[in-house]
This record gives C-alpha cells, structure tokens and sequence, in this order.
C-alpha cells in the first residue's frame, strides 16, 4: 500500500493532480492533499506517506522548509517538486533534500503518472536494497539519523517491560520500520529483538537480587507472558535458571 501526499495550494491544479492519482494508483493506496507546508509535516507525522509531491510556493511554510522537516522523520519517503519555479538556486537546494524529480508547471497528465510510477518503483526498490543485504545500503549513519535511535533508546527503556515490537517503536519515531531495525543495529550492535530482552534479564537479576519475588511473578514484572518462556530466556542469557542466580548470591 502506498500513502501519497499531493502539497499544493492552487485549487485547480490540486483537483488536477489529486484526478490523475486517483486513476493511477489502486483502491488499497491512500491519497492526501493539502495547501500549506506545516498541514504538509502534520499529515506527513500522522500517515507517515512513502511518495510525497509538492509545489514550492506554498503558504505559511514553503516547499522546501517543509522538505527539510519532514526528512528529519521520514528520511527513506521518495519526494518530487511540481513547481513553477525555475531558478537553478532552487533546483540546487532540492538536491541537497535529496528530491527524486523536480518538474516545471504545467505538467501533462501522462508525465504525472509518469512520475508517480518512477516514483513508486525507486521507493520499493529501496525497501528491497534495504532488506536484502546490509551491503547494498549506505552504512554510513550521519549526524541528523542519530538522535533517532537516542529517542528510541530512551522509550525503550521507559517501556521495556511493556509489549514493544519494532513496528511499535519506528511508527513512534515516524520511520520505516526495516530502516528503522537496520539503523538501531548499527548504532547499537544488537538487533532489536536482542536488545529488549538484554534490559529485560538485567531487570530480572536485579529483582532476584533485591527482592524474595517468586520466579513466576518476576516473569511477569520484566514483562513475559509465559514463565516457562522467560526461565528458558533467563538459562540462555545467564547459563543458569533464576533459583541458581538467585543461590549463587547467597540466597537460600
């Protein structure tokens, strides 16, 4: 499924692009429009769209202001200009937003669908480079994506003990989850996975050694559902079940 985000403050020109999107893309996909750059980054956070258009002169926030703060969490959407603006100082602003396609007004039906189809096809290409091997990504992991898994961290460790997933916490921060998941095991050397259950057994230690808890209730207080499942998480981190921790510190 693909969301699609049409910036554009021209009523007319909006009812154009919205029409011919709407008779290229498919019933599942979803299609938002808007007039105004900070409407843009509001919906931009609320649906999270991988394909975004805008024009430039836009009111309240311009095209390109509005680019620069929806990167900041949405780094991987594929995002062109629909613009009547053709000064090169644009053009070159736009590269360094890392915009797919830049097109001037007007623009024919047929170089719109166009687009969007080139568009749509180098987002899910990217989604497959992605997944398919860290090779084939960029493993350089800049200043502005770091605050990112800070963020991340900081939730996480707030809510540990709660059901996370890593849907959960990438919708949270506004990113793709399996760019998401590549990035956090970059910057953490641990999978997310392993990372969670990492905070999770070092919770349980500290409540085996403060604590006369039974193993059944620390289970469930470092957020396992099944007791059985934690004693064999707990052998596999520690090499020894929670009552041998627990009496190798003393404990009866």
């Amino acid at each position: 499924m693909n969301v699609v985000l049409i910036i554009e403050d021209e009523v007319l020109e909006q009812d154009f692009l919205r029409e011919i999107a709407l008779e290229y893309l498919d019933s599942k996909d979803i299609l938002l429009t808007c007039s105004c750059g900070s409407e843009a980054i509001e919906l931009s956070k609320k649906y999270n769209p991988n394909i975004i258009i805008t024009d430039l002169i836009i009111s309240e926030i311009d095209g390109l202001t509005a680019i620069s703060e929806i990167r900041k969490f949405l780094p991987n959407s594929c995002i062109s200009i629909i613009s009547g603006c053709s000064e090169f100082s644009y053009a070159q602003k736009a590269i360094g937003l890392k915009v797919f396609d830049y097109l001037l007004k007007p623009v024919k039906p047929r170089d719109f669908k166009d687009l969007l189809k080139r568009m749509i096809d180098s987002y899910e290409n990217s989604l497959k480079n992605i997944s398919a091997s860290v090779e084939l990504v960029d493993t350089n992991i800049n200043e502005t994506q770091k605050p990112f898994i800070e963020d991340a961290l900081k939730y996480i460790k707030e809510n540990f003990k709660e059901k996370l997933s890593l849907d959960m916490v990438a919708n949270k921060l506004f990113m793709n989850p399996k760019y998401f998941s590549f990035v956090f095991k970059k910057e953490t050397g641990l999978s997310f996975t392993d990372y969670i259950v990492n905070l999770k057994i070092e919770y349980a230690c500290n409540l085996l050694e403060n604590t006369n808890y039974p193993s059944y209730r620390i289970s469930a207080e470092c957020g396992f559902s099944d007791p059985s499942y934690f004693n064999r998480v707990f052998c596999k981190k520690m090499n020894t079940t929670p009552q041998g921790y627990r009496r190798s510190l003393g404990f009866k």
